[in-house]
């Protein structure tokens, strides 16, 4: 569901790391709607502009409910305010949420390099489908369906990923994946 008319606010939330048990469990379904769930959604978007990042999973801010926040379109630029102090603006912010999504189709296969917030400094090429139909509901509650391709369809796999309890190095070569790991939580234990 895109938010129309969206205005950049919120409280910019801790960001968990992998190796933390938060980012392994499956996440549970959301059953409240309300003002509560508005205000975390507020705040995971201004979470991620601020990672900066193009996706956030409930779970990466260690709420462990089936929700995540999207936006592949926006544009970020450092610009001087009047004061002459240096900030952030935002354009073009086009965020999505998805609340107990779940994907119904999916076709073709497509290679993406990802990142994410919750592995940082980690990009990696990962195999996905290319196309993907996902049921969802909005923040009201409501139902609805979405065909997505491209990064659309990847981002939201990543961060459906999320969901299921599955971090994107999980995805790669067991190579991979175990030197990653090691150096995680190595990193961790520093």
């Amino acid at each position: 569901m895109k938010i129309e008319n969206y205005e950049l606010k919120g409280t910019k939330l801790p960001i968990i790391t992998y190796p933390d048990p938060v980012l392994t469990a499956v996440a549970q379904p959301v059953t409240e709607f309300g003002e509560p769930l508005k205000k975390l959604v507020e705040d995971m978007l201004f979470t991620m502009y601020h990672a900066p990042g193009i996706g956030l999973a409930a779970p990466q801010i260690g709420k462990s409910i089936r929700l995540f926040v999207i936006d592949i379109n926006y544009e970020k630029e450092t610009v001087t305010n009047a004061e002459g102090k240096a900030v952030t603006k935002f354009t073009d912010t086009q965020p999505m949420v998805f609340v107990n999504p779940i994907i119904t189709g999916k076709s073709g296969t497509t290679t993406y390099e990802e990142g994410c917030l919750s592995v940082p400094g980690v990009y990696e090429e990962v195999k996905r489908f290319e196309t993907i139909n996902v049921k969802y509901q909005d923040l009201d509650g409501n139902e609805h369906t979405i065909d997505a391709d491209d990064l659309l369809s990847i981002c939201i796999q990543h961060e459906n990923d999320h969901l299921d309890g599955i971090v994107f190095i999980e995805r790669l070569s067991n190579l991979k994946k175990n030197f990653y790991k090691k150096k995680m939580i190595k990193e961790k234990a520093r």
